[in-house]
């Protein structure tokens, strides 16, 4: 006689708000686990819930606990580390523990608008007796004997009245086969390579230091990835898994066609580019045990894996490893609560590191190593700096300087490839007025609009919005309207005009559309069925193309005149990381690199990839300022459709840290409240409370008083060194 031992789950419900953020009791039926998903009534309706405890003994009075209706799947989808985490997030971030565990389940699974996908298959059962005279159905068992087919291909070949026959007769069966949605990808020659003594030396010390932090500092083509591959390996040995992260999208599929290529079906995709489907099949592989290696950019760090043995953030330095969406996160953080926990090594790769990962590799905190040389033994770009000015001067009103279009058409004689680099999307930056100084901007944002010729339109870059191109002056009737700045949409325009033989393909956020948008353009080019591409960010970095031999860079000090401490460094970082896409091949590489600040000091650090010059007079510059990472910024940002309503949260909020600075000034270098750069987007208007702190000990207390300003109808939260000031 079987019985039943009523069991009592502790349960977090899924509803992120501050007011249930605690957990709640029932009793749950047989084979429900810590960590499953569950059906349950909540408040006069039936809501998601998280198990994260399980007791024989409830907590009050049983008559009064209500039951779990249901488990969503057998196998629970989070596993123990999830709630561990739980805390760590919910605590760190003060967000509730159900925002917390939502970061570890794909969103559609989550809100139950995917589930598995299944084929319909028949096969004949050798019963039954089929008339003479049903040609049809002995069509279809003759198309079965040469093995089990598709329900849907061999209804269209012989009629589904046919095939229904057959099942009702007993002479055939329809049964179910789980489907696979796979991302699309190829699996590339990744055999492994003999390793350089520089990268044995590297896979060594990782492994045998006790450091749980590994910074490799490598030239852009030494061999990193490589090396990340047989950390991999050697892990997958012992039986354990891995994490490997990259920055964008674009560069998932290049990395899952290595990993495919040297792991097969143990390697795993997830990032936000994939359709529902396959991200609930590549998710559920992982929990699964199917697949062992996740690689994904940002969220892939909550990848269900058990027993991690590596977890690898490739261009650790990127700012899309830090989220713009509560809670707002670091990935390195995240990552580092994972190796903690997994006991396990996080390795941080860059060819120009953030300046202050560099400062703790430098002091001790992190392990160093360093690869000064490229894999093929091949030099460095030659860095051709063109100065705007003097191109102006002599009557060139191109985009395009005398040196740049010259190696352009060097290369393209000599068959290779090209990539032109410019940070800006669309035609030109803005359109101005030259009779009234009047510049389109979005109506629902304080930002101005960029023209985009193909569609001969304007475009807000922050909400989405489309306007009809101005026909003349709004404000005083002016017809004298000039397109200010450069795009790439002008970029590709020109290029066609100097080369019209030329083969150009664009990479932006305008052209890249669909979830193989990026994996689409950039076969394309890898496979030379184009000579030049011309693109944003996303082709800065981690790319590897043999054929291209030159990079322009358009505008490249752009960044430099950004109001905020970082824009030294970011300048630096994005000229060695495009100009790192040249000469990865046999033929010297070469970049021209325009500019009208030649003489300034980062340029100079740049052109002779010296990123340890450039880094000893960055942070004698920030330890003399006190910016990071000798100080904290703390912003606390108010947003709210109601102007009013934002002005009374922002008060609250200021007053509330004046109190805290008033008790510990010698804490707070800076204290301020003002409207934020860009006053307002999507019709929300946008303050901020500006802190720089000498240390982290008010950081919770910040974060508390942005929890207690928030309403409905206002929106308060914290950022850490804000990657984004505007």
């Amino acid at each position: 006689m079987c019985i039943w031992v009523i069991m009592y789950a502790q349960v977090i419900v899924d509803i992120a708000h501050s007011q249930v953020d605690r957990i709640f009791e029932y009793s749950c039926p047989p084979g429900t686990e810590i960590g499953c998903r569950v059906k349950v009534p909540f408040g006069g309706r039936t809501v998601e819930g998280f198990v994260i405890g399980l007791e024989e003994t409830p907590s009050f009075d049983a008559g009064k606990i209500k039951p779990v209706y249901s488990l969503y799947e057998e196998l629970p989808a989070l596993v123990p580390e999830c709630f561990s985490l739980m805390e760590s997030i919910a605590a760190r971030y003060r967000v509730p523990k159900a925002a917390s565990l939502r970061l570890f389940l794909p969103t559609e699974m989550r809100l139950g608008k995917v589930s598995e996908a299944f084929v319909n298959y028949v096969k004949a059962t050798g019963k039954g007796e089929i008339k003479p005279s049903a040609k049809r159905q002995a069509e279809a068992l003759s198309c079965l004997s040469a093995g089990d087919m598709p329900l849907s291909v061999l209804a269209e070949k012989c009629g589904r009245a046919a095939v229904n026959a057959l099942v009702e007769k007993g002479a055939a069966e329809i049964y179910k086969v789980k489907r696979s949605r796979a991302p699309a990808g190829e699996a590339a020659d990744s055999r492994p390579k003999e390793l350089t003594p520089a990268q044995k030396d590297a896979v060594e010390y990782i492994e045998k230091s006790d450091k749980r932090v590994q910074l490799i500092h490598g030239v852009t083509g030494s061999g990193k990835t490589e090396i990340y591959l047989n950390l991999i390996a050697d892990q997958l040995k012992k039986g354990r898994t891995a994490i490997f992260l990259v920055p964008e999208i674009s560069l998932t599929p290049q990395m899952l066609s290595q990993l495919r290529g040297r792991f097969g079906g143990e390697a795993a995709i997830l990032h936000s580019g994939l359709s529902a489907g396959e991200k609930f099949d590549e998710w559920w592989r992982l929990r699964s045990g199917e697949a062992k290696i996740a690689i994904g950019a940002r969220s892939a760090v909550f990848a269900p894996l058990s027993d991690i043995g590596v977890i690898i953030i490739d261009e650790e330095h990127d700012s899309s490893y830090h989220s713009e969406t509560a809670p707002r996160y670091s990935t390195a953080d995240i990552a580092l609560m994972r190796a903690k926990y997994n006991d396990c090594k996080l390795v941080l790769g860059s060819a120009t590191p953030s300046v202050e990962t560099y400062v703790k590799a430098k002091e001790g905190e992190y392990g160093l190593i360093t690869l000064t040389e490229r894999i093929n033994g091949k030099p460095l770009p030659e860095i051709i700096i063109a100065d705007m000015r003097r191109e102006i001067r002599r009557g060139n009103p191109s985009i395009f300087s005398r040196a740049l279009r010259e190696e352009l058409d060097t290369t393209l004689s000599s068959g290779n490839q090209a990539i032109i680099f410019l940070n800006r999307r669309g035609y030109s930056k803005t359109v101005i007025c030259a009779d009234c100084g009047y510049v389109a901007k979005c109506q629902s944002c304080d930002v101005s609009l960029t023209y985009h010729s193909e569609e001969n339109c304007l475009k807000c870059h922050y909400c989405g919005a489309r306007y009809k191109m101005l026909p003349a002056c709004p404000e005083c009737g002016g017809k004298h309207l000039l397109y200010n700045g450069t795009g790439t949409q002008r970029v590709v325009g020109e290029l066609k005009e100097l080369f019209p033989s030329a083969q150009i393909i664009r990479m932006d956020n305008d052209t890249v559309s669909g979830k193989d948008g990026h994996y689409k353009i950039l076969k394309q080019f890898g496979e030379h069925k184009a000579d030049i591409l011309v693109g944003t960010q996303m082709i800065a970095k981690g790319h590897d193309f043999p054929s291209v031999t030159l990079v322009g860079i358009l505008d490249a000090d752009m960044s430099l005149h950004f109001s905020d401490y970082r824009s030294g460094e970011r300048t630096f970082q994005l000229i060695t990381q495009v100009a790192g896409r040249s000469g990865r091949a046999g033929s010297k590489g070469k970049v021209v690199l325009q500019t009208f600040s030649p003489e300034n000091y980062i340029l100079r650090y740049a052109v002779g990839y010296d990123y340890g010059g450039f880094f000893e007079n960055e942070i004698k510059m920030r330890k003399a300022a006190l910016f990071p990472p000798y100080s904290l910024i703390c912003r606390i940002m108010v947003i709210s459709e109601d102007n009013d309503e934002a002005l009374e949260a922002l008060k609250k909020v200021y007053f509330a840290v004046d109190d805290i600075r008033k008790s510990d000034a010698a804490d707070f270098l800076f204290l301020n409240k003002m409207h934020s750069p860009i006053k307002k987007i999507q019709d929300k208007v946008r303050y901020q409370v500006l802190a720089r702190l000498k240390s982290r000990r008010h950081l919770g207390e910040l974060y508390d008083i942005a929890v207690s300003a928030s309403t409905p109808s206002v929106l308060v939260y914290v950022e850490e060194n804000p990657v984004n000031l505007s």
